[in-house]
């Protein structure tokens, strides 16, 4: 591992095409370097209605949803050769809750998102993407499938 190299990676995954591409690069990009590798999804609240926010049982059936989906995409990982991967849920907007609160935690060197999101209301409203790559204190790389 050179001092070019990057060592703790956060990819941002949900179930579009330029997510599954970022998560490709990610693992690509965290094997050659020797890199930790970091997996989150966000559940964006903003998709609840009121009835679903209140319920305990809808939101918990969400996270478990979410905790199985990441928990497949270590295992992809792990497959791949990535020895240290770890997966994260955050709460709130995407790009808020990776720029705020995941970075600050996790503190990677580099943060791979992808350019467009399936869902969630913030595609509507401007790209979380490049809130992301404004915002956030570490190098991010958009990836486009």
């Amino acid at each position: 591992m050179s001092e070019d190299d990057y060592h703790k990676i956060l990819v941002g995954v949900d179930d579009s095409a330029d997510a599954l591409a970022a998560f490709q690069y990610a693992i690509h990009r965290a094997r050659v370097d020797g890199a930790s590798l970091v997996i989150t999804t966000i559940m964006e609240s903003d998709e609840m209605n009121v009835y679903e926010a209140l319920s305990k049982d809808y939101v918990h059936g969400e996270r478990k949803d979410l905790e199985q989906h990441l928990s497949e995409y270590v295992q992809l990982a792990e497959k791949a050769g990535i020895k240290d991967v770890r997966a994260v849920i955050g709460e709130g907007d995407a790009g808020e809750t990776i720029v705020k609160t995941l970075i600050p935690k996790y503190q990677p060197d580099l943060l791979v998102i992808g350019a467009a999101a399936k869902k969630g209301i913030a595609r509507h409203f401007g790209s979380q993407a490049a809130y992301m790559a404004k915002y956030a204190p570490c190098s991010v790389l958009v990836v486009r499938e």
